[in-house]
């Protein structure tokens, strides 16, 4: 892949980092949207369009660049999982443990993909405690559906988060936290996990 491909995949990834950790969900829920014959792929023009929407204006040089560089087996079309590995930050190695050391847990059955059935086992505790629960506004399911819901992949939740979807989220996550100590902290805390050394 050319230097010019690779900087402005850069460029888009930081458009999105930009944003928070939603950013490069917000441009997946764009590129959903573009999909109109849910064929999970766009054609160039609706990548022109969903960029557009998302707010980035590039040269037609430019964005011809960009297809081509997301388009990996060259189809003339970008796969939506090409599109999110490709934007996904790079994470180092500890984070990426510590991140699938949280999915292997909730992943009770171990399918490689976290549901409801996986989630009432393990994290059953956390639902009763949502003020949604409590209040009785919700059901224990319904809490454990909008969590899920929360770390699919946007605009298309589907019951049931990947390791791939997990790590898109959580790779949106990592770039808000500086210190790769902290972020190890707060994923065990989040997901009952032990303390390393203890």
């Amino acid at each position: 892949m050319s230097e010019t491909a690779d900087s402005l995949i850069e460029v888009l990834r930081e458009q999105c980092l930009i944003q928070g950790q939603n950013g490069i969900k917000g441009l997946s829920v764009v590129f959903r949207a573009m999909d109109i014959d849910y064929s999970k792929r766009i054609v160039y023009e609706e990548l022109k369009i969903a960029l557009e929407k998302f707010g980035l204006l590039m040269s037609e040089n430019y964005l011809r660049t960009l297809f081509n560089a997301l388009d990996l087996n060259d189809s003339g079309g970008i796969d939506f999982c090409e599109f999110m590995h490709k934007l996904r930050p790079s994470l180092k190695q500890c984070r990426i443990d510590v991140i699938n050391e949280a999915f292997e847990k909730l992943d009770v059955n171990k399918d490689e993909a976290i549901m409801i059935d996986d989630l009432q086992v393990i994290y059953s505790t956390n639902a009763k405690q949502h003020p949604k629960f409590i209040s009785g506004e919700w059901t224990e399911e319904q809490v454990l559906r909008n969590f899920l819901d929360s770390i699919d992949t946007p605009g298309n939740p589907d019951g049931k988060v990947t390791r791939e979807e997990f790590m898109n989220y959580y790779a949106g996550v990592s770039v808000t936290v500086d210190d790769d100590s902290y972020f190890d902290l707060m994923m065990r805390a989040c997901y009952g996990l032990p303390i390393r050394g203890s």
